[in-house]
């Protein structure tokens, strides 16, 4: 399942950002922060409460996700990045878990694994006095 976020909830701001220094000290990233409003989104309500409940730090407490990008030195890069991100993250919470097989085998098994125990012990016990 993959739900497509309207460009117009997402909001993208240009930062600019210095280089930490050593080598490349004159390297001016321009950096992309997204903001994305979850209670303001189109976003189906059951996926709003995941995001809200996944305890992850680019959502704050009141519902925005903020994702910062700057590897790329042009915008352009950064923004499609801060959005790829934005959509993993949506996307890792669309996926449901596979159901879990019941931990408890039913009664039908259970009977059907004594009925078997049962006949290899009568098979055991008649070979026994066969040979014997």
């Amino acid at each position: 399942m993959r739900f497509a976020i309207p460009e117009d909830e997402v909001e993208i701001t240009a930062v600019r950002a210095q280089g930490a220094g050593g080598q490349n000290v004159n390297k001016v990233a321009n950096a992309a922060h997204l903001r994305f409003d979850i209670g303001a989104s189109s976003l189906p309500e059951t996926l709003r409460q995941r995001l809200l409940g996944l305890g992850d730090q680019r959502i704050s407490k009141d519902g925005v996700v903020v994702i910062k990008a700057q590897e790329f030195r042009s915008l352009e890069q950064n923004r499609a990045e801060a959005l790829r991100r934005l959509h993993q993250l949506v996307a890792s919470i669309a996926v449901l878990p596979k159901k879990r097989r019941p931990t408890r085998p039913t009664k039908a098994a259970v009977t059907r694994r004594l009925d078997e125990k049962a006949r290899r012990g009568r098979d055991k016990a008649r070979r026994a006095k066969v040979d014997g």
